[in-house]
């Protein structure tokens, strides 16, 4: 099985309970482990709706989507459209169903594609790339790519190397699917090397959130 077919694999069996991270699944035990250890992906969440503004009438690429929760609330926001992509058939199952019952789905496309290899039109105002370099083995071309398809912002999240948490995580997914930390000097490189023009990196918990300004 080829790196990108497991990890779509294990997203698409995963979709439910990372669906459930988002507080869909109001549980005490979920509720504590969110708390404890997933503070760092309800941050990225609201700094990068924050970071999306002015959003009346823009555009909006979110690659990777997973159960859409970015993509639907921005649409909610005001996006006029929102393009959500993801090679996890589960995960946009969600996503669809969730932009229905939001009433957005008039504005919301969800579609099965690996952003790797297929073309995606652009520009978009907007293009969302969260928990999603985290299984990219060419950070560079991936990162070069964004930056084509961006005509106002681009937000990212790289999980840090290094530390008891870095360690815990890689012995989590070895049998899961691949995975890639990073440090700041590490995300610094791969910008410059990509062409961006201006970056803002941020640290947020066990994560790096950066946004790259297309002018």
């Amino acid at each position: 099985m080829m790196a990108t077919d497991r990890t779509a694999d294990f997203f698409d069996r995963y979709a439910r309970d990372f669906d459930a991270i988002y507080g869909n699944r109001n549980t005490l035990l979920n509720n504590v482990v969110n708390t404890l250890f997933r503070r760092s992906m309800r941050l990225r969440y609201q700094l990068t709706l924050e970071g999306c503004q002015p959003i009346e009438g823009k555009t909006v690429l979110d690659v990777g989507c997973g159960p859409g929760h970015y993509s639907i609330e921005l649409a909610k926001r005001g996006a006029a459209r929102v393009h959500g992509i993801d090679f996890a058939e589960g995960m946009l199952d969600i996503a669809r169903a969730g932009a229905e019952r939001a009433g957005v789905a008039n504005r919301c496309t969800f579609e099965s594609a690996d952003f790797h290899t297929q073309a995606v039109q652009g520009p978009y105002d907007y293009v969302i790339v969260m928990g999603f370099m985290d299984y990219v083995a060419d950070a560079r071309k991936m990162v070069r790519r964004t930056l084509e398809l961006t005509g106002t912002r681009a937000f990212f999240s790289f999980p840090l190397d290094g530390g008891p948490l870095a360690w815990q995580r890689r012995l989590r997914y070895q049998s899961r699917c691949d995975l890639y930390l990073y440090t700041e000097d590490d995300v610094r490189r791969i910008f410059a090397d990509a062409g961006a023009k201006r970056i803002d990196v941020k640290k947020i918990d066990r994560d790096l959130l950066v946004t790259a300004h297309a002018r």
